[in-house]
């Protein structure tokens, strides 16, 4: 008869699988011991994000912080409440909805941001990416240079030059009588379009550089297979390049949608806002409330629901961002 040796004992008397063991046999200590050298390696990544993390509350969430609650007070340039606001509840904002300008204002700022930013900016940048890509180069080293020197430009020197291209007796207007067409007063007539047209100009070289490095990791072999299956251009474009660049297009729109949601300097150096109110986006009336008008409490209640509006566009795309689940 063969007899079953006892199984061993550790040094705390436990066996294996024993109280003292964890699964598998496993004994607590070493578990703590993973445990800690797991909490040593997250508080290593952690320690030196603390100053970036500090620095952000300081000067990004401080800010945030103070005009959401500036939005609730009579904070004044001048008279009485110029020396010290008072909490005035939502006075501002009742008075905001009530303001005609308001609705005109938001309306404005939408279609600025949808047909510069989501329609303008994204459709030029993936074109010129795509003509980057199959033109020589010359042609890129014109157009690279052309686009990109919008972009790399301060933002008031760019909106000097676009000032100076659509103003009555300008750059498009020279070009126009030349060819023997008497042009519009366009910074008049048009404003919404000029700004638009030349937030493009702009921001498409931004759309275009995401674009070009999206587009050189789309696999060459499936493009390849795709054109000797007789698939045009057009259509490696829709079904190929598009959805394998989903999430890059994804991200540009985010982008470029809150950029041009803040965009201020060059509406204010074209059109200031006008004529009347004609091109008055919601920048441009916080602006002219908070700092022409002195109401500082009533403007920076219009920078909250920019705020806000910029939250729910930003929440859009990152579900879009979000990886599909199977």
């Amino acid at each position: 008869m063969t007899t079953l040796a006892p199984a061993p004992v550790g040094r705390d008397g436990d066996r294996p699988g024993g109280p003292g063991a964890g699964p598998g046999g496993e004994p607590s200590g070493r578990r703590a011991g993973a445990s800690r050298a797991r909490a040593l390696r997250t508080a290593g990544r952690t320690v030196p994000l603390v100053p970036a993390i500090v620095l952000l509350a300081i000067f990004l969430l401080g800010p945030v912080i103070s005009s959401f609650y500036g939005s609730f007070t009579n904070a004044s340039l001048t008279g009485y409440a110029a020396g010290g606001s008072e909490f005035v509840g939502f006075a501002n904002y009742r008075e905001l909805f009530a303001d005609p300008d308001f609705p005109k204002s938001v309306l404005l700022t939408l279609a600025f941001v949808f047909f510069s930013a989501v329609v303008g900016q994204n459709v030029v940048g993936l074109g010129v990416a795509l003509l980057m890509r199959s033109a020589n180069k010359g042609v890129r080293a014109v157009v690279g240079t052309f686009v990109i020197a919008a972009w790399v430009l301060p933002e008031i020197v760019a909106a000097f030059v676009a000032y100076a291209f659509f103003n009555d007796g300008g750059t498009l207007n020279t070009i126009l009588a030349g060819l023997g067409i008497t042009g519009a007063n366009w910074l008049y007539t048009f404003p919404l379009i000029s700004v638009i047209i030349a937030n493009i100009w702009r921001g498409a070289a931004f759309s275009m550089l995401v674009y070009s490095a999206a587009i050189q990791e789309v696999p060459p072999e499936i493009t390849e297979a795709a054109e000797m299956d007789g698939a045009g251009g057009l259509k490696r474009l829709v079904y190929i390049t598009l959805p394998a660049i989903r999430r890059s297009i994804s991200t540009n729109l985010m982008l470029t949608t809150l950029q041009t949601l803040s965009v201020f300097t060059l509406i204010f150096v074209m059109t200031g806002g006008g004529p009347g109110t004609d091109s008055s986006t919601l920048p441009i009336l916080a602006y002219q409330e908070a700092f022409r008008f002195s109401q500082l409490g009533f403007g920076t209640a219009i920078a909250t629901i920019m705020l806000l509006v910029g939250a729910v566009f930003s929440i859009i795309y990152i579900r879009a961002l979000k990886p599909e689940v199977d």
